[in-house]
């Protein structure tokens, strides 16, 4: 028995539930990719409840959810996928006990598969300076890859901070940017002079070439607020800095997997490298928990055996 080989359908009013549910997740400034997933994984879960037909949520006990958590394993899914199913799972059971929907919580002891605890891949800063070197800035689209690429490495942003930057977000008096993270929290991050000088190019000779959007044919025309903007001036998308990332991977020859993420990791590995405290690190990639930080010092200690077994003339047998 499953949600994923049965026709039946969620019960409308399981739905209604669901959606009361994400719309507290949206208040509390859950992202849309989030929203999206948590929907799609809940509505599952609440088909193979009306495939048992069960009463949602008072009939779903502890013994029925470990039997949804073992369908999942038998299907074709990666644990990190049944992960984030069971934790949208056990979300939708904290609200209806919020709601008074239940006497007590069965899924608060639902667990979720180990994982392999995966160090995240790093360039080393040479490998940094030869992916930048790729990006010809002769042009105004390379002006503005290399201010991108400047501040996705010098500052730790992800790629959804930095496309949502607006010029006036930048500082350049004081060094900083105003970025807003997961859960519409802003924080200000120092701005490096490499990249400050990158940005000022590409604001200077850049940004002005590009084509600004305009609101009418035949109407005078309105600049964009947003610092990166496309050939035609409109504001960037994840997936263009995504697919910029990919071009100069391939003309930098880089053989180590690759992302636009990865300049975060790298931020964080080379300031913790560098010496840096493992609770500024935190503050400037804006973790809420010092725990998500630390995956970063397990990458930095991998670096430091490296250069351990390859300095000491006692780490190995000659």
């Amino acid at each position: 028995m499953g949600a994923e080989q049965t026709p039946e359908k969620a019960r409308a009013e399981d739905l209604e539930i669901l959606e009361r549910y994400l719309s507290t997740l949206v208040h509390m400034g859950s992202s849309r990719k989030t929203i999206v997933a948590y929907r799609r994984d809940c509505r599952q879960f609440l088909r193979f409840v009306a495939a048992d037909g069960r009463e949602f949520p008072g009939k779903t006990d502890y013994r029925f959810l470990r039997n949804y958590a073992a369908f999942l394993a038998g299907q074709d899914y990666e644990k990190s996928s049944i992960a984030r199913k069971l934790s949208a799972v056990r979300g939708l059971f904290r609200f209806c006990r919020s709601e008074a929907l239940l006497g007590f919580n069965p899924a608060e002891s639902l667990s979720s598969p180990k994982q392999p605890r995966k160090l995240p891949a790093v360039l080393r800063p040479a490998e940094v300076q030869q992916f930048l070197d790729a990006i010809d800035p002769g042009t105004p689209l390379g002006l503005r890859d290399r201010a991108i690429f400047e501040l996705l490495y010098g500052c730790g942003l992800r790629s959804e901070e930095l496309v949502s930057i607006k010029v006036t977000d930048l500082d350049f008096d004081v060094e900083e940017v105003t970025v807003t993270g997961k859960g519409h929290k802003s924080r200000v991050v120092p701005v490096g002079e490499m990249a400050l000088e990158a940005v000022r190019a590409y604001l200077e000779r850049g940004r002005p070439q590009l084509f600004p959007v305009g609101v009418n044919e035949g109407q005078e025309k309105k600049k964009t607020p947003w610092l990166f903007l496309s050939a035609r001036g409109k504001r960037l998308g994840t997936s263009d800095i995504r697919r910029r990332t990919v071009k100069y991977v391939r003309k930098a020859a880089i053989k180590t997997k690759t992302s636009s993420h990865v300049f975060r990791h790298c931020f964080a590995t080379h300031l913790l490298e560098g010496g840096a405290d493992l609770r500024a690190v935190q503050e400037l990639l804006g973790h809420a928990s010092v725990s998500t930080t630390q995956r970063y010092t397990q990458v930095s200690g991998a670096h430091l055996r490296r250069v351990y077994e390859r300095s000491h003339p006692r780490a190995r047998h000659k």
